[in-house]
């Protein structure tokens, strides 16, 4: 494992990594309301607000200056989790369309399998994610549980599925162009990785 960069901190306990902790033992909450409760639009809202409170454990991380090697893996693993989890229950209770559900899995499984063999097999540096990275994951996480919603019996769903539609089209376009973008940054890191070692 690597050491903590200078500013940062060598250790798990942290207030940001509390946060994202808690972000992750909310995902069996949206599933049982999903499934259990069979309540979508709750299960939405559930899933929507992971994604609106993403921001807020890397917040208190610089804020509080508990940057932490461990927690700069924890929380994007556990953003990826909670992504893939939400997006395989939304496909098995059947509220999004296959193909769109289909296509944003397949990159997230692709790039998540690249990174995380590239991390442990070759021990890649780790590079940030680029801004349309972000702005594709961010259009996503509002679309998919919007189709959720758009499904239920909340008032106004049908609303909900439309702007699902106007998210969730250019987040696809934008996710599949950067996982084309990270292609070099993967093969840099890999080979940087396999230097060092």
């Amino acid at each position: 494992m690597t050491s903590a960069q200078p500013g940062e901190r060598d250790t798990i306990a942290t207030w940001p990594n509390l946060v994202t902790l808690l972000r992750l033992l909310c995902l069996p909450v949206f599933l049982w309301l999903l499934f259990g409760l069979e309540n979508r639009a709750a299960a939405a809202w559930t899933l929507g607000a992971l994604g609106a409170t993403d921001w807020v454990d890397g917040y208190l991380a610089r804020r509080l200056g508990q940057v932490s090697e461990f927690g700069k893996k924890f929380d994007p693993t556990v953003d990826r989790l909670l992504f893939i989890v939400g997006l395989g229950g939304i496909l098995l209770d059947g509220s999004m369309p296959v193909w769109f559900g289909v296509a944003v899995l397949a990159r997230e499984l692709v790039v998540g399998g690249a990174v995380a063999v590239g991390t442990l097999a070759f021990g890649m540096e780790r590079f940030d994610v680029t801004f349309w990275g972000k702005t594709a994951t961010l259009l996503l996480m509002f679309a998919v549980p919007g189709f959720l919603m758009g499904a239920s019996d909340f008032p106004g769903a049908a609303g909900f599925q439309i702007v699902s539609w106007i998210l969730g089209i250019p987040g696809l376009v934008l996710s599949y162009y950067t996982a084309v973008a990270y292609i070099p940054l993967i093969r840099d890191g890999v080979r940087a990785g396999r230097s060092r070692r």
